[in-house]
């Protein structure tokens, strides 16, 4: 399981032994009622069942320990607290079809988690979009800066991402939320199909439509891809958050508590460490994509070489996304964001972020691209190499101002056209609908 530091308990509850073994009991009783609403089985075992069925997950261990499996174990502990009537309980079942629809259970339950996680997430990034929705930053590629943009615009952007990771784990609870009561190689030869599907109806689940012995690990493989793909888009986030951090950058930061400490050594440190955590928590549940793959290879109608894969990779992809997603959550709430600095940033270079605007309307006036260009290309690198500022450059060139006016270019010295967009890229993201109340996390500033 994984450590208690990057696990929160209601997660964490759902693979414990107490849930697995719950499940277990749930599913034999659903099976054994619809075994007895068909007369196959008297109707007096799921009632007893229901009524007085019992295990305990460490009298299930100690019995393991002689019968070296998990279900024997269970079926012989689920057969102290009952009557004779246990002789008909996993009647013509397999292993496998406890543990394939306890697992889909699990995962289910663990979506269902995963999901009020990210709603908590996009509810956050939605409210801090808004709260700097026309807040001037510099877009930035290759790390270069490339040209003014809105910070709100960065968080609708991550909104985005995170609401199509949403989309695909809703894909995924659905295509792993399927039943299989089909015995040992999954052919029904000792139990009607109207058991399974009565199953699956009793549980909420779509029935297998074909399965071996097991469940088709393909369905095991996109669950694990979508669970992936969230982690990535908070490693998206994240990496963001830290470049913006770094010292000479400071845009926006990690909320500093009130006595906490950032080194050892260095008193005057500040570092992102929630977001760095959130990167190695992202390549960890990401490595559990690779081993779901392979278990999708399976001997003939079932070997167990998914199995040990699954007790690792199922509890700790579920429980490390699901505390990732609340911590960026309160990464992103409290936020502490510096407009002053980027504007700073902004203007940093002198206004060199114009280059773009300036060709095109070069090449409006009747100039060709390459000869806009060229001219462009050689007043920018006057100001990379001179520190001077642009316009002023552009305005020492008589080529410019004769296809330009001096008019024009001085009119460039602010970044207000560079947002005259923004209001139609939320309503993309966001919809019409009511803005969010403000953002009134103490912690955070405008």
């Amino acid at each position: 399981m994984v450590p208690s530091r990057y696990a929160r308990p209601e997660m964490t509850a759902i693979w414990e032994d107490d849930n697995k073994y719950a499940l277990w009991l749930e599913i034999e009783t659903c099976a054994a009622e619809a075994m007895g609403e068909q007369g196959l089985i008297p109707s007096s075992v799921g009632e007893e069942l229901r009524a007085h069925g019992r295990v305990s997950a460490a009298r299930i261990a100690e019995i393991e320990k002689t019968t070296r499996h998990d279900v024997i174990a269970f079926l012989t502990n689920l057969a102290e607290s009952l009557s004779d009537s246990s002789r008909y309980v996993h009647q013509g079942m397999t292993s496998s079809d406890v543990l394939d629809t306890c697992l889909a259970l699990q995962l289910r339950q663990s979506a269902d988690l995963l999901l009020t996680g990210t709603d908590a997430l996009l509810a956050a990034l939605k409210a801090r979009a808004f709260e700097h929705k026309m807040t001037v930053t510099i877009g930035r590629s290759h790390g270069i800066h490339a040209e003014p943009t809105s910070f709100g615009l960065k968080l609708a952007g991550f909104y985005a991402a995170v609401e199509r990771a949403r989309a695909r784990l809703i894909a995924a609870r659905e295509e792993i939320a399927t039943c299989a009561i089909s015995g040992a190689v999954g052919n029904f030869v000792h139990l009607d199909p109207t058991i399974e599907l009565r199953v699956a109806e009793k549980l909420g689940l779509q029935c297998e439509p074909i399965s071996t012995q097991v469940i088709p690990r393909d369905r095991h493989a996109w669950f694990f891809a979508a669970l992936g793909n969230m982690a990535s888009v908070i490693e998206l986030i994240a990496t963001e958050i830290r470049h913006l951090q770094r010292s000479e950058v400071r845009e926006a930061e990690e909320y500093f508590h009130a006595g906490q400490k950032g080194s050892s050594a260095m008193p005057h440190k500040r570092n992102p460490i929630l977001t760095e955590n959130l990167t190695g928590l992202a390549r960890l549940i990401r490595s559990s994509l690779h081993p779901a793959m392979e278990n999708v290879a399976l001997w003939h109608e079932r070997d167990i070489s998914h199995s040990s894969v699954e007790r690792i990779i199922a509890p700790q992809g579920c429980i490390l996304l699901d505390f990732a997603l609340a911590r960026l959550t309160g990464v992103i709430h409290n936020l502490v964001v510096y407009p002053e600095a980027m504007a700073r940033n902004v203007a940093l270079f002198h206004g060199l972020h114009h280059s773009q605007t300036v060709m095109l309307a070069l090449t409006r006036a009747g100039m060709l691209r390459e000869e806009a260009y060229a001219h462009v290309q050689a007043c920018s690198m006057q100001c990379w190499e001179e520190g001077v500022d642009f316009i002023d450059v552009l305005l020492a060139s008589p080529a410019i101002v004769l296809a330009l006016g001096s008019s024009m270019l001085e009119s460039l010295r602010g970044a207000d056209h560079y947002l005259r967009h923004v209001d139609t890229v939320f309503d993309r993201v966001f919809g019409t609908e009511t803005v969010p109340a403000d953002h009134t996390s103490p912690q955070a500033t405008s």
